[in-house]
């Protein structure tokens, strides 16, 4: 059989499976064997019949969704008009990336495979299910399920076998080349734009809002930091309902940048055009030409702790035979865990790697960089407001992320350090934003009561929806609140006491640290079994979590389940049906994150 074409299709939300994609295309270019690596959405899924060789790598997102850049493939792969043996001339393979503290674990990718194999694909191996909570991380799963499938390739292809493979150690050609212009950047080029008036924003056209806000709200002394932060979105053509959510692109700090590029040596101000050396297209989100301070400070995300695909093509533009050394060290399988202590453990920098490796760093050309370095990924907001109710607004609550590792510098987290950093009051701050439907759902039905379970700023998408639900006159409404202090950080702490005035909401409060025994939402949930009961057996409720992945909502939902065998006298595993059922239909929704 003729050496092989191979596709790598991935669908990512956070950029970990697109990272993963192009480890594989670059582990394909060093065994010398044709590769394209694409988003699925990127390509033309009608054209999938007449590929030979197709290896889908792919996250899951939310309760067991596919990937925004996998929606549309996704749509037309599980169309029942496609013919039950149309796929049978193609060999593939799936690799999922997942995290087991959620319930619908690799999901998509399990559903994938299911779905080629009926479609009468030949499946090369069985499906690999990464795990972000292993030790070691994915790699623990990817590492040796890609020398699985490369020695199946080698099975299929024996030509291979006669071809020398590139050593580790050699460049691969970089995907761009930077062509540097004779002018300087104009600082006033580094403004978002304002969004148009035809578009609705997106990903790849955001509306630049006008900060109005950036209140803390947690009490000085409180060691967490948590922001509502307030935008004006008059103009935009954006549109919410209670439950969606905010995308928004946060941006390196100027310290950053500027450590960067000395590191690096490169002049913030010059300006270059970029070319792929492929004949690809070149990132939509970079302007050509573009200043060297925009690629660093918008682009590329420099502060994130680095995977191993970065110290690969690290260790292979090193001349340093020290530094060499220890950057391969840390490629191996066998320097996993070292790698591990180095890297992830204490969430060490791609810009504090690049400083403990002057030598390699020194010799990076910048031809390399968007190699080296990943796109700055969206983050992504439960809205905390209603637009009926504030017309032309749009409310965040943001905790900021700050924290100690062993390391000297305290952690801090991109976007919300960003966010927390912006003052309007020192002149107009614009931030370049979009919204997407979030996966909660609330009622129409005017009295269908709802149980909102919101401890910390779980309680953003609820605040939404509860000022959604009052303007439209549905008072039925429950929220378990909970959080540290009453004092310090009980969010909307008057909000609630006036909704609950004017009797239009039920509230139970869980304030862990104000007693010698920890009192959480979930105990709350346990002690009202009997109104729980009755709102859900007799009423029709629909019941919602919100918050961190952890343990939560694993607790609440056994406290839920506890409540109705004692208040309905149901066994364990009638109660366990009745929440699978109110899940199916509708009734229990969930929206965590890690």
């Amino acid at each position: 059989m003729s050496a092989p074409a191979l596709l790598v299709l991935y669908g990512s939300q956070t950029g970990t499976a697109q990272d993963t994609a192009h480890r594989i295309g670059r582990q394909a270019q060093r065994r010398r064997v044709k590769v394209r690596v694409l988003p699925l959405d990127g390509y033309n899924v009608a054209h999938l019949i007449s590929e030979s060789l197709v290896l889908f790598v792919c996250s899951t997102t939310g309760q067991g969704d596919p990937p925004d850049n996998m929606k549309s493939f996704w749509r037309f792969l599980f169309r029942k008009s496609l013919p039950a043996g149309s796929l049978s001339c193609l060999d593939c393979g799936v690799l999922g990336l997942g995290d087991s503290s959620y319930p619908k674990f690799n999901f998509v990718a399990k559903k994938l495979h299911k779905r080629l194999q009926q479609l009468g694909a030949g499946m090369l191996l069985p499906v690999g299910l990464a795990d972000d909570q292993h030790d070691l991380g994915p790699d623990a799963v990817v590492d040796p399920w890609l020398g699985s499938f490369w020695e199946k390739v080698l099975v299929l292809y024996p030509s291979l076998s006669d071809v020398e493979p590139l050593r580790d150690d050699e460049p691969l050609p970089p995907s761009y080349t930077f062509h540097f212009l004779d002018e300087k950047a104009d600082q006033s080029e580094e403004r978002p734009g304002a969004g148009s008036e035809e578009t609705v924003p997106s990903a790849s056209r955001p509306f630049a809002a006008r900060m109005l806000s950036n209140t803390r709200v947690t009490e000085p002394t409180h060691f967490q930091d948590v922001r509502l932060i307030e935008f004006d979105i008059s103009g935009s053509n954006i549109e919410f309902a209670a439950g969606d959510v905010v995308m928004i692109r946060p941006q390196n700090s100027a310290e950053d940048v500027q450590l960067f590029c000395q590191l690096l040596r490169l002049d913030p101000d010059a300006i270059f055009t970029l070319r792929a050396t492929d004949g690809a297209p070149v990132p939509a989100r970079l302007p050509q030409p573009c200043s060297v301070r925009h690629l660093v400070e918008r682009y590329l995300d420099v502060g994130a702790v680095p995977r191993r695909s970065f110290f690969e093509l690290l260790a292979s533009l090193a001349s340093s035979e020290l530094e060499r050394d220890k950057l391969a060290e840390f490629c191996s399988a066998a320097g996993q865990d070292q790698l591990h202590g180095y890297c992830s453990r204490p969430r060490r920098t791609a810009l504090e790697v690049l400083a403990d490796f002057p030598r390699t760093t020194a010799e990076i050309r910048t031809d390399h960089l968007l190699d080296l370095f990943p796109e700055i990924q969206p983050r992504s907001f439960s809205i905390a407001s209603s637009l009926k109710v504030h017309q032309n607004r749009l409310q965040i609550l943001v905790a900021v992320v700050r924290y100690r590792t062993k390391l000297h510098k305290p952690r801090r987290g991109l976007c919300s350090s960003w966010l927390a950093s912006l003052d309007p009051l020192q002149g107009e701050v614009l931030v370049p934003l979009w919204v997407k439907k979030g996966s909660l759902r609330f009622p129409r039905e005017q009295n269908t009561p709802v149980v909102l379970v919101g401890p910390g700023t779980g309680v953003a998408p609820f605040r939404a929806a509860l000022q959604e639900r009052v303007s439209e006159g549905k008072t039925a409404n429950v929220l378990f609140f909970g959080c540290r202090s009453r004092s310090k950080d009980f969010y909307f702490r008057s909000e609630w006491e006036d909704l609950v005035a004017a009797g239009k909401l039920t509230l139970f409060t869980a304030f862990s640290r104000d007693q010698e025994e920890k009192v959480y939402v979930q105990h709350r949930v346990r002690e009202n079994a009997a109104l729980l009961w009755d709102l859900i057996a007799n009423q029709n409720a629909c019941f919602y979590i919100a918050g961190n992945a952890k343990l939560m909502p694993g607790a609440v939902c056994d406290a839920l389940k506890e409540a109705l065998q004692q208040e309905g006298g149901v066994s364990t595993q009638e109660a366990e049906q009745m929440l699978e059922a109110m899940e199916k239909t509708g009734r229990l929704q969930t929206e965590t994150w890690s």
